[in-house]
């Protein structure tokens, strides 16, 4: 069983930065490919920003590629998110979800993963 918390949500101008991050409990996160999901008010949950295992692969959402990057840090269990140039369109309760390695070669479906986060929300302000 893995145990995710989001963490550094909260009320930006747009145009500004936010950085979240995901703090994962057991010895194997290293284990773990990550991504981070996000859900906005009427809009179906969608895929944002996913990091394999050992941080060497990233791949990004169209609607957030060359604003947010995925990062990880093994040794700290942390898995991060920063957002720059934030829209009001950016606005969701932000989910990140582990993914067993090896099990999948899936990355943008929520489905596909094993473990999620209860969420940050994020809200952009225009």
């Amino acid at each position: 069983q893995v145990q995710l918390v989001e963490s550094g949500g909260g009320l930006v101008q747009a145009g500004g930065s936010l950085r979240l991050s995901c703090a994962a409990s057991g010895r194997t996160f290293s284990s773990y490919n990550m991504g981070w999901f996000r859900q906005a008010p009427g809009k179906e949950r969608e895929f944002v920003a996913f990091i394999s295992w050992s941080g060497t692969s990233t791949s990004y959402a169209d609607s957030v590629k060359g604003r947010f990057t995925i990062s990880r840090d093994n040794a700290k269990n942390t898995v991060n998110l920063q957002m720059n140039s934030l829209k009001p369109e950016d606005t969701a309760v932000y989910v990140c979800a582990a993914q067993m390695r090896g099990t999948t070669a899936i990355i943008n479906l929520f489905g596909a993963y094993n473990y999620w986060g209860q969420g940050t929300q994020v809200t952009v302000s225009s």
